[in-house]
């Protein structure tokens, strides 16, 4: 085994312990570079396919790195199967379709969820075809209370049953940057009095125990219907049936106090003003880089690096060596 990174935790470890102290700066600061990873992927004309929160891994000092790039698999994998980890995949993908860059962005909207909630979407439910079909009729994770306007709708986008309303890679990484840069040029105390909102789950009973609802695997599903946007109503009924039970606190000193044995939130995400210049240039850097190679990020063409697993619609194409194992900013 090559080891090519010492990463500190994965994003879904991470939130489970400190989703009590995160501020919304800080959970924006998460979702912005996870988003600025995606892009230099699909910057390079190539699709994740598996995105989740456990292959989110997080470095000390705030650095986000995107591994395992859907090239791992069941070398045996039968025929007309999707492998995954089922409430982050598309559902165009669950319902047989192939995936896209526009699949990945869907993914990131479960991840955006992840982290406004943090608990894994649908943590409550089994990994099985009642989920998936579900989820092909619309059914998404119920919206955090007290989740930024701007925020609610980038991920209501992103998690659109229709891929062509998804926003692409380069518009969604404007749009979080922007929001990114009113967070960050906000002060403490202003940021604080926002907090209010901030979120916790009442319990760790919430968090489904069992490990195997957390990691990607095979499924295989037939006869699902055209995905489709579920009604307000059926929202609401969906929903009602399972509660996600959130708490929200009265005060922003709740937080800190529920919080108080863990510390790594503070180490990771100590160094706001560095990790504002730092993503500010790489951005520019990207879209200086896509405007001189004339890149298209919507261009359709899919890449396929293994050919055991993507065997059924493989392309020659080779990787760069940066893309080789994981992509980081």
């Amino acid at each position: 085994m090559l080891v090519m990174n010492k990463l500190d935790i994965d994003l879904r470890k991470y939130l489970q312990q400190n989703h009590n102290q995160l501020t919304w700066k800080e959970r924006i600061q998460i979702a912005a570079e996870i988003i600025l990873s995606l892009l230099r992927i699909h910057d390079e004309n190539a699709i994740h396919r598996d995105l989740h929160s456990g292959n989110i891994l997080l470095r000390i000092g705030g650095h986000c790195i995107i591994s395992d790039l859907g090239f791992c698999g069941p070398a045996d994998r039968p025929l007309k199967s999707i492998y995954g980890n089922l409430p982050y995949i598309a559902p165009e993908v669950i319902a047989g379709k192939k995936t896209t860059f526009e699949s990945d962005i869907y993914s990131i909207a479960m991840l955006m969820w992840e982290i406004s909630s943090g608990q894994p979407p649908f943590n409550n439910y089994e990994h099985d075809y009642y989920l998936a079909m579900n989820i092909v009729n619309g059914m998404r994770p119920k919206i955090v209370p007290g989740t930024p306007i701007e925020y609610k709708n980038l991920m209501i986008q992103c998690w659109d049953a229709n891929p062509l309303k998804r926003p692409d890679t380069v518009t969604l990484m404007e749009e979080i940057y922007k929001l990114n840069l009113i967070y960050q040029t906000k002060s403490d105390d202003l940021v604080q009095l926002k907090e209010n909102d901030s979120l916790y789950m009442n319990s760790s009973e919430n968090y489904t125990s069992s490990s195997k609802l957390f990691t990607s695997k095979i499924h295989q599903f037939e006869n699902l219907p055209e995905p489709r946007n579920a009604t307000e109503e059926e929202q609401q009924a969906f929903h009602s049936n399972k509660s996600y039970d959130f708490h929200i606190p009265n005060n922003i000193d709740d937080i800190g106090n529920l919080g108080s044995q863990n510390n790594n939130s503070s180490k990771i995400t100590s160094s706001n003003k560095s990790f504002k210049r730092r993503l500010e240039n790489d951005y520019q850097e990207i879209m200086q880089q896509m405007k001189r190679d004339h890149i298209n990020i919507d261009d359709e063409e899919e890449i396929y690096n293994n050919p055991n697993f993507h065997s059924e619609e493989q392309d020659e194409f080779e990787l760069p060596e940066m893309m080789s194992y994981l992509c980081h900013i």
